[in-house]
């Protein structure tokens, strides 16, 4: 079994995650050796321990600290500007990092912060036992189901499975497990599994389209789903709540799992986790709710009392939804099912518009630039024709799903989305199959044109210019053989600047179709060449994780631009869906580019526990600052954020739009100090560690 592994450093040990590629550092004031130890000491899972003697930790930034007593009551909770004394005792002490950590020790402990660092003191030295697990998390079986709608709804009862509670703290990603993988076949087959008795049961219609939307919901609420109509969820207490509402079937069950997921993160406050949460304080007087005894209540009751709260109530509270999911109702579509349960996204199964083969005239950004196609005929663009750009080819179809109030949004069926992400079950099952790997985060840089060696020389400087273990090269003018062999290799990430056309990418001595090669090592891309968008799937379906394509011939200025942004927000830790969301803005092109495979897909950690966004403007002598939270596989939908700023003491539900911050100059700064994060000021997108707030 592979699981996180423990290190000596020069002072201290490094703790590193193969499968998700995460690490990070305790620092000791002196050298210290790391003794295997045992898990079952720890009250929380652990995979791997160590145990260590040492007097003090130091930590690279600030985290999130939680400490429990000999018995698990909480005790503290400790953040940025901490100053903690605990008297000698018990303790258990949970680090929120990028790989989980989690501490035993005896004695007197101290927690002090400042803006930056952070360091836990025992006042001598003690044994303290460490303790990781990875935030990774594999389905325990696969379910083979027919096309039936009614087995469809078996093997989606067996979602809720994989919930590792049912208390109001399943709201956090970390104790939502992945549910089980679905296959499509002859027969039926559960492989076992139950939903957990929660007592909840869900009645829709017996067609794909009702199973599907209500995935997610029965997910989150273990419950069981069969066939009725009206659609309705019934409860053991003979509770009923009518899924086709006045808003429609979709958006009822939407608001129904919002609803309930909140209501948890509000009462989630009154166990393991007693922080001041910004969206209770905000509505505990409106919603007149006894909290603790709403957490000690069984999960049926509480879904009772989250749909007896208006939804117009709470809506102005809740967090932005990560992802929304627009899914064909066919049947081979239930095996992408458990990938975006996982997300807790929102499906919908509404009616698509097909768009029609052809290219937009004219469309101007916010500086007044025309993309009008006879302005830019002749131009110098990635597309071997050297021509007037196009579009697409003749035989893609367009598709394009409604848009929605998430971050982000995907497509699952057949055609190119516009607008959204192209999800592939392929893609997800090449991610779980992937064998971890050891050492330094690969980047591979190709380059195959040298008239576009501007974006290699911006990129190959962008890559791996944090602390992290990166292993960056760049080729330039491969042949066929080459890049067929790069292509084959494991890596973490190809970065391709060059040509492609309907034969393939253009090397030096002909064309390479990704269609031909045996199986591909790559783990995800940035093919930024014109049309590269059917190489770009045939990279998922011969290995590869996610990447992002182009649809259409791109200017090559414009190429330039948008590749030296998406490498600078992947190299910060943004997944590939979140990069190109803010990367767009930065283009007259942006459009053109896509997301195919697994979007959740993300080349390093972020510096902070989340990459974030912040929009700055000056007011008088302070500035406002909107600070945006995009989510990742770790951190998913339920996480909780504090932005750094010294006079917030709140805790968030993080995703989107977080908060509006008012702050003087000497606070922002020491903030945008904190990582090299990207910023928008006007329309234009900066980086925090180069932003000269004199000039704003």
């Amino acid at each position: 079994m592979i699981r996180p592994s423990f290190e000596p450093v020069d002072t201290g040990i490094a703790v590193m995650d193969p499968i998700e590629r995460h690490q990070y550092t305790l620092s000791t004031p002196t050298p210290v050796t790391p003794h295997p130890a045992e898990t079952e000491p720890f009250r929380f899972p652990v995979e791997t321990a160590v145990s260590i003697r040492t007097s003090a930790f130091s930590l690279p930034s600030v985290v999130t600290i939680h400490v429990r007593d000999g018995n698990g009551t909480p005790v503290r909770t400790a953040e940025h500007f901490a100053d903690e004394h605990l008297p000698e005792g018990t303790y258990g002490i949970e680090l929120n990092t990028p790989v989980k950590l989690y501490l035993m020790v005896e004695g007197s402990v101290d927690l002090t912060a400042d803006a930056e660092r952070m360091s836990i003191e025992f006042g001598e030295e003690v044994d303290v036992l460490v303790g990781a697990r990875s935030h990774h998390d594999r389905p325990a079986a696969t379910v083979t189901t027919t096309s039936d709608p009614e087995d469809l709804m078996q093997a989606i009862s067996t979602f809720g499975s994989a919930l590792k509670a049912t208390s109001p703290e399943r709201s956090y990603p970390t104790l939502r497990g992945h549910p089980p993988t679905v296959e499509l076949g002859e027969e039926l087959d559960l492989a076992g599994l139950e939903p957990p008795d929660t007592g909840v049961t869900i009645e829709v219609p017996a067609d794909c389209r009702s199973v599907f939307v209500v995935a997610p919901l029965a997910y989150y609420l273990g419950a069981r789903v069969v066939p009725g109509d009206p659609p309705r969820i019934r409860t053991e207490t003979g509770f009923e709540y009518e899924l086709d509402g006045p808003a429609g079937f979709e958006t009822t069950v939407e608001r129904t799992l919002k609803r309930a997921f909140f209501l948890d993160c509000l009462t989630r406050t009154e166990g393991l986790y007693p922080v001041a949460l910004h969206e209770r304080s905000a509505l505990e007087s409106t919603l007149g709710l006894d909290f603790g005894a709403l957490y000690d209540r069984p999960l049926a009751a509480r879904l009772e009392a989250a749909l007896d709260i208006p939804y117009e109530t709470i809506e102005p509270h809740l967090p932005q939804w990560k992802l929304t999911a627009h899914v064909e109702p066919t049947p081979d579509s239930v095996e992408m099912l458990p990938f975006l349960v996982d997300d807790l996204a929102v499906v919908r199964c509404s009616e698509t518009e097909a768009t029609a083969d052809q290219a937009e005239p004219v469309s101007a950004d916010a500086d007044g630039r025309t993309t009008d196609r006879s302005d830019v005929a002749g131009a110098f663009t990635r597309s071997t024709s050297r021509g007037e750009p196009a579009r697409h080819t003749a035989r893609t179809r367009f598709v394009k799903p409604d848009a929605g109030t998430s971050l982000e949004q995907t497509w699952v069926g057949d055609g190119t989305p516009l607008g959204a992400s192209k999800a592939t079950v392929e893609a997800y099952r090449n991610r779980l199959d992937r064998t971890p790997t050891e050492g330094d985060i690969t980047v591979r840089v190709v380059c195959n044109d040298p008239a576009m060696d501007e974006e290699r020389g911006l990129v190959d400087t962008i890559y791996g210019d944090r602390d992290l273990p990166f292993d960056v090269a760049v080729e330039r003018d491969l042949t066929t053989r080459e890049l067929r062999t790069l292509l084959a290799e494991r890596t973490d990430f190809l970065h391709y600047v060059g040509h492609v056309d309907d034969g393939g990418f253009e090397c030096i001595d002909g064309t390479l179709d990704a269609a031909t090669l045996d199986s591909v090592g790559v783990d995800a891309f940035l093919l930024n060449a014109c049309q590269s968008y059917e190489q770009g799937m045939s990279l998922i379906r011969k290995g590869s994780i996610g990447g992002i394509v182009t649809l259409a011939d791109v200017l090559n200025a414009e190429a330039v631009t948008m590749g030296k942004t998406l490498a600078g927000l992947l190299n910060a830790g943004f997944p590939l869906r979140a990069a190109l969301e803010v990367a767009r803005d930065e283009s007259i092109m942006g459009e053109e580019y896509l997301v195919v495979g697994d979007g959740g897909f993300a080349l390093a950690q972020p510096a902070g526990s989340f990459p974030n966004l912040c929009r700055i403007e000056r007011t008088g002598e302070t500035f406002t600052v909107d600070y945006t939270i995009f989510l990742t596989s770790r951190q998913g939908i339920g996480s909780l954020v504090v932005p750094f700023f010294r006079e917030n003491d709140q805790y968030y539900i993080s995703s989107g739009l977080v908060q509006t911050f008012t702050v003087t100059e000497e606070d922002l700064q020491a903030f945008l100090e904190l990582e090299d994060a990207p910023v928008r000021v006007g329309s234009e997108l900066r980086w925090s560690q180069r932003l000269d707030l004199d000039t704003l």
